[in-house]
């Protein structure tokens, strides 16, 4: 499938390309955090996991979009993977200087699982 290119304005470009870099920000805020338990036991960690899986997949979604119109739709979900989880691997490095905090190759294996979710379901819609 061939890439048509359209040229668009500067909202439109910064529309498509900050939502991603927002996200990474906020990630990179709530990495800093020494501590974000609930206090809810398993509870809490459970709900940490799936919002890891949710937030890696919707990041893995906002990076699609605006590659979809630089590069094929399907090489565009690989590289949003790939973008995805480096961002996760360098997050949990961050965490292992955070006070209360720690980094675990196990985070980036649950953040892949919302990662991968997210890049099925975008090649689904692909031809």
């Amino acid at each position: 499938m061939q890439v048509t290119r359209t040229r668009r304005s500067p909202l439109a470009l910064l529309s498509l390309w900050a939502p991603p870099l927002v996200l990474m920000g906020v990630i990179f805020v709530l990495s800093a955090q020494p501590d974000l338990t609930s206090g809810l036991g398993l509870l809490d960690l459970v709900l940490r996991k799936i919002a890891h899986m949710a937030e890696y997949g919707l990041l893995v979604f906002l990076w699609w979009r605006p590659l979809r119109e630089v590069i094929s739709p399907r090489a565009a979900v690989t590289v949003a993977v790939a973008i995805g989880v480096v961002y996760s691997g360098t997050d949990e490095f961050h965490q292992s200087f955070v006070e209360g905090r720690h980094g675990t190759p196990v985070d980036v294996l649950i953040d892949s699982v919302g990662m991968a979710v997210v890049a099925r379901l975008l090649l689904k819609r692909e031809p």
